[in-house]
């Protein structure tokens, strides 16, 4: 038998409370915005301890454990998350719709729903308003989903808790295997900062081959098609995204040979907020010719001195993150290095041999990265195939 379709409002409470915590202004409150939602996650990591004095005018929701939140404001209509025990009876911002389930539905049950791409992509049409897109709370509650009877929803809940959960475990993995290069560093060359080992130590400027070279500039007129170029959303965590996912531009022959990636290059971004200004990424082995895009700088290594991967390992180090946090010129929300701020970083140099068993372990420890994320993708895509099953 086919599930009726109800609209939201039918089956959660119709009020859910506000408070106004200024109205207290020397007691402490939790409080949940938008931003202390992880997009990824689904779940609030950022929740914050306030006083009442302190209050933003948003804060007003009143939030009850197995609440569903959902943001009314774009670019963040994605941001939902269940309320746990712990943040019970605190306040969430106004940027969000609060879902409290009656007895027809399951918390969980509405928490899926709204993480759903058909949900998405139906209030995402919705938002409304030139400065800052919005939706309002009656439309969120006009929203249609199935509603079977209960039995039937928690057998659901359980198959996407697991699929859930799974993503969790390959998250959790993932996180220990990218910590495993640095702990190694650690291990055999000590401390960046205190140098414990005696390791020489020079400017990072003798051990390249070329000056270091900023990338390319085009107006975004030139991209959709053509060749791949590394920009700034291209990496996280030291990897390259998916190629499907990287965009692409029209370029003549000497732009691709002048700008052209090669294996073991490294890429700095050398324009960013603060905290990513530096962020970097080894260079693999590509399928086709790829560049990289104007706020980034290549290095490449002169190799009979110092083996990419090792010096990769030490542009994540404390050392190199205090030279740049330094050595940046800032602007509003955005910092900037010249070539000249890469090539003084001072870096320690070990011997060649103990470089090598480093970078032996370091490529084995990329290929578990690579596998990881590969995992990770499977579980994510596993989770939104039963979405899609179950919400249309």
């Amino acid at each position: 038998m086919t599930a009726p379709w109800v609209a939201l409002r039918e089956v959660v409470e119709a009020k859910t409370g506000t408070m106004n915590p200024s109205a207290w202004p020397n007691d402490p409150f939790t409080y949940v915005d938008v931003a202390a939602v992880d997009n990824k996650r689904k779940t609030i990591t950022g929740a914050r301890v306030l006083m009442g004095a302190e209050a933003p005018s948003r804060a007003r929701k009143v939030m009850r454990t197995g609440d569903v939140l959902v943001s009314t404001v774009r670019p963040n209509l994605n941001a939902v998350a269940l309320v746990p025990e712990s943040l019970d009876g605190e306040v969430a911002s106004t940027a969000f719709c609060v879902l409290r389930a009656t007895p027809r539905v399951l918390p969980e049950y509405l928490y899926f729903f709204v993480r759903s791409s058909r949900f998405v992509r139906s209030v995402c049409k919705l938002a409304t308003g030139a400065l800052y897109p919005a939706v309002s709370d009656a439309r969120i509650l006009d929203q249609k989903l199935p509603l079977p009877d209960l039995k039937a929803q928690r057998r659901i809940v359980d198959v996407l808790l697991c699929a859930q959960s799974v993503i969790r475990l390959r998250r959790d993995i993932r996180v220990k295997t990218n910590q495993m290069v640095p702990a190694l560093f650690f291990d055999l060359f000590g401390d960046s900062m205190t140098n414990p080992k005696g390791w020489p130590v020079v400017p990072l400027g003798s051990l390249l081959k070329l000056n270091p070279q900023n990338g390319l500039y085009k107006h975004k007129s030139a991209y959709g098609t053509g060749t791949p170029i590394v920009r700034i959303d291209s990496f996280r965590d030291g990897e390259l995204s998916d190629p499907a996912l990287i965009k692409r531009l029209q370029l003549d022959d000497e732009e691709i040979q002048r700008y052209g990636l090669a294996e073991g290059d490294i890429i700095v971004n050398r324009v960013n907020s603060p905290e990513h200004l530096g962020k970097s990424v080894l260079i693999p082995s590509l399928a086709e010719p790829t560049v990289f895009e104007s706020n980034m700088m290549r290095l490449v290594m002169d190799r009979e001195r110092a083996l990419p991967r090792y010096i990769f390992a030490a542009l994540q180090t404390n050392r190199t993150r205090r030279h740049f946090q330094i050595n940046a010129k800032r602007a509003i929300n955005q910092a900037s290095l010249n070539q000249q701020d890469l090539k003084s970083l001072s870096v320690m140099l070990p011997p060649m041999d103990k470089q090598i068993g480093f970078s032996r372990y370091a490529e084995a420890a990329a290929t578990a990265q690579t596998t990881e994320t590969a995992m990770l993708k499977g579980a994510e895509a596993t989770l939104e195939s039963l979405l899609v099953r179950t919400f249309g």
